[in-house]
């Protein structure tokens, strides 16, 4: 059997933003469950940051990757009717 290289091409998401920040992981790891029984569209984690003499855990958020290309293709939608819409009222005017 040959193995065959397959190559993925990493698309780039939304930022992650940080939500909090924590000295413990468990206190971290707690504020993160709490964060994802509030709602399905964010993704939740927690990542270990800072120099090593003074770490913290930090709470990163983001909106799921799905939701968020839907978002900004509806908001492009809507400027482009925006656009069209005072175009053709200049044209009007004239």
């Amino acid at each position: 059997m040959s193995t065959e290289e397959v190559e993925i091409k990493h698309e780039e998401g939304p930022h992650w933003e940080i939500m909090r920040r924590f000295g413990t992981y468990k206190e971290a790891n707690e504020h993160r469950c709490g964060l994802l029984g509030e709602t399905d569209t964010l993704q939740v984690k927690v990542h270990l940051m800072g120099p090593s003499h003074k770490q913290f855990f930090a709470v990163k958020v983001r909106v799921h990757p799905d939701i968020a290309l839907e978002e900004a293709l509806n908001q492009k939608r809507a400027d482009k009717k925006k656009r069209k819409a005072r175009l053709n009222k200049k044209r009007r005017k004239k």
